[in-house]
This record gives C-alpha cells, structure tokens and sequence, in this order.
C-alpha cells in the first residue's frame, strides 16, 4: 500500500513539476517581432530630439508596431499635419548625420515606400510617397546607433520570414 503510495506521490511531483515547467515557458516565449517593435520604439522616444525644432511643432507621435510599420507624426503651431509611416518590409537602410549630441536619423526604404500625407497645409493637403524617412535624434552613441541598425534589420527579416511563410502556407508564390 505504500509503494502505492510512492509511486503515486512521485508521478503527481512529476506531472506538477512538468506542466508547471510547460506553464511558464509558455509566457517566457517572446514574439521577436514585439520584441523588436518595443525596442526600436523606446530607444527612438528616448533619443527623440523635441528641440529640433521646438518652436514650429507643439507635438509629435512616434510608433513602432509589432506589425512592422514605424509611424511618425508631428503637429505645428500653425495647425499643420505631418505623417509619416512605411513597412520594414520595405526597409532599405539608415544613414545618421550629426555629432552624439544632435542629429537626424535617415531611414531608406527600397523605393517611395514611405507615406508621406499632410493636413491642414496652407499651401493645400497632399498626399505622396518618399523613400525615406527623417527622425531627429539627440544624445546618441554609436552603440545606440548600431543596435537600432541591428534591430531594424532584424524586424525587417523576421517579417521576410512571416511573409514567406504565409504565402507557402496559402499556396501563393512568391
């Protein structure tokens, strides 16, 4: 009977032990994507340059989502709307010109892949297409600069990699 017992006690301790394991592995699996988005989107709020020209924008929204698209607006004084956004799918490169304590960070894309809109322009609303994207940054190393580098590629081909495979798994061709 208590061999019985034992034995019992010790698959319980191990069946416990295990899905407790499997529990937490569960939550500790990070999606590289919002991984990457929420870095990239820390590091840029954290470098952002408010003073670059602080006396034409009263705000800016920056984002980076774990869908891949990097989003930047910026609001005037004078009520005008600027918005910008591409898919690091469509990301090329970047560029930074300036010192560690100010510059502006270019971000290419492949072509005109960059949404560029305004609203509530004087000189009347567009709507076009860039090929990059100009964010101005300030107290910046090189290391910063280098894992936004790492960081930006790595987004872009983790969603090369999700794209192959959803177009394998619907049956379309790349």
């Amino acid at each position: 009977m208590m061999k019985k017992f034992t034995q019992f006690m010790k698959m319980w301790c191990f069946f416990y032990v295990a899905a407790t394991f499997f529990i937490i592995s569960a939550f500790l699996i990070v999606d590289p994507l919002e991984e990457d988005s929420l870095f990239l989107e820390n590091k840029l709020l954290a470098h952002y340059d408010e003073d670059f020209s602080f006396k034409q924008i009263k705000r800016y929204e920056l984002s980076v989502t774990n869908s891949g698209f990097c989003r930047y607006k910026r609001y005037f004084q004078n009520g005008k709307i600027e918005y910008y956004a591409f898919n690091f799918l469509r990301y090329k490169d970047s560029d930074f010109f300036g010192t560690t304590s100010r510059g502006l960070l270019y971000l290419r894309t492949a072509e005109d892949d960059v949404i560029v809109q305004t609203y509530k322009d004087p000189g009347g609303d567009v709507d076009s297409m860039a090929s990059q994207l100009i964010i101005p940054l300030k107290q910046v190393e090189a290391e910063d600069l280098n894992s936004l580098a790492a960081r930006f590629l790595s987004m872009r081909e983790t969603l090369r990699k999700q794209q192959t495979r959803l177009s394998l798994r619907d049956g379309k061709p790349q």
